[in-house]
């Protein structure tokens, strides 16, 4: 696959021609919003095998073909060139498909209605091929042992006819957010712990759930050793039953790093405990605060790389967001950012005529517009570049896999990328 930047002036016919694609293949493959309204910066995946490569400034054979991991004598052969050759700006080399290693995928998805909307599902229908989990959010544990259930509809027959394991996501919500008294009784009264547990194994064998997935946040820190002394009890319930035990964790980059949202997250014990977790590795940029990346590359690669000091890589599933958002500025604390779906901010970008900018340092697409009220708008969200950047990172840090925050909003490059990277691990 090829990642291509649309440059000014650029076609979607110029484009394809280019590399002896056709549009309707690129349109259809990317599902384009914008097929005849290009923005510059635009990405879009060209559905061919390999790629290329475009000499740069400072390159040579052997930098460019350490870069994918070849050795300068191939490159040069694969593309009929002389290993003494000279390269100049602009030149052209084809690059072979790396090997495909094979990887996890998960993806929630957050029904707010007693049934799934058919929208809903059908992004289901869409991403399961391409998924090893699928994972309504969620059972709200009650105060009581009791759960409260989502909305399921069809997810079973999604996940049967794709492979796909039932994660079965429990959280301490309560009224919208996450309650660290909920949290507290969860975790310290064994009576209602142990019906929990018991309503946790009937529902998963009802429904056919095969992964329990426990996502408590803002918990008490006083009650870290508790969750921990909790998911013990639970893994060896649930692994009499066949069943994968995992859990959501609050992106942090130290032991002993302070917050509601991190103190009880135990990361050491939680690797050895369960088998698999969920880092989520996103929201630096998020609806309430300042505009900024929401995934930037350093702070993510920061938070895996101690991760993996805590805990074995192939634990880890790097938590990546499906989605950006788009502020009024300047930020006001109590405003609120507009979530838009990539293609959503693609159209806008269109729309308001202003080209796409990739900002280097974050690993991710941005760009500025005003609207009709002369209000100033900066908005980030996430393109082909982005998502190949995780994946390089997944790649080197030998990870699990990746989980996504959550299906609904389009992005279609994103599933071409897993095809074109990795084998999806189905269960």
């Amino acid at each position: 696959m090829q990642i291509h930047v649309v440059k000014p002036g650029e076609s979607i016919t110029t484009i394809a021609r280019s590399y002896g694609s056709t549009v309707s293949e690129i349109v259809e493959a990317n599902q384009i919003p914008n097929p005849n309204r290009l923005v510059v910066g635009q990405t879009m995946v060209i559905p061919i095998i390999g790629s290329f490569y475009e000499v740069q400034k400072g390159d040579s054979l052997w930098s460019i073909a350490n870069r994918f991991g070849l050795t300068y004598q191939e490159l040069a052969r694969i593309n009929g060139i002389s290993v003494n050759q000279s390269l100049t700006i602009g030149f052209r080399l084809y690059i072979p498909e790396p090997p495909k290693v094979k990887m996890e995928f998960n993806a929630y998805l957050e029904p707010f209605s007693k049934t799934i909307p058919q929208d809903l599902q059908d992004s289901a229908r869409e991403a399961a091929p391409y998924l090893t989990y699928l994972a309504p959010f969620s059972f709200q544990a009650l105060r009581t042992g009791e759960l409260k259930e989502p909305a399921l509809t069809n997810l079973k027959q999604i996940a049967d006819e794709n492979n796909n394991i039932l994660m079965m996501v429990i959280t301490n919500l309560e009224e919208g957010g996450f309650n660290d008294e909920l949290g507290r009784i969860l975790l310290n009264d064994q009576a209602v712990q142990n019906k929990l547990l018991n309503n946790i194994e009937a529902t998963a064998k009802k429904y056919g759930f095969r992964d329990i997935h426990f996502d408590f946040e803002y918990l008490r820190p006083a009650d870290k050793e508790a969750y921990n002394q909790f998911l013990r009890k639970a893994k060896q319930r649930f692994s009499a039953q066949g069943w994968l035990l995992s859990t959501a964790l609050a992106p942090k980059t130290s032991s002993d790093q302070k917050g509601a949202w991190y103190e009880a997250h135990d990361y050491k014990t939680h690797g050895e405990i369960v088998d698999f977790v969920v880092i989520m590795t996103y929201e630096w940029g998020y609806s309430g605060g300042p505009a900024q990346a929401v995934s930037p590359i350093g702070p993510v690669r920061e938070v895996l790389e101690y991760a993996i000091t805590e805990m074995p890589s192939k634990k880890i599933m790097m938590g990546q967001n499906l989605y950006g958002y788009d502020w009024t500025l300047p930020f006001k604390q109590g405003t609120t950012a507009k979530a838009l779906s990539p293609q959503a901010a693609i159209l806008l970008a269109a729309e308001k005529n202003v080209a796409i900018e990739y900002n280097e340092k974050a690993q991710a697409p941005t760009y500025n517009y005003r609207d009709q009220e002369g209000k100033q708008h900066e908005v980030w969200f996430e393109d082909a570049r982005s998502i190949q950047a995780k994946f390089n990172l997944m790649r080197e840090l030998n990870l699990r896999g990746m989980s996504y925050w959550k299906l609904g909003l389009p992005f279609p490059q994103n599933w071409l990328l897993i095809d074109s990277n990795f084998t999806v691990e189905k269960k």
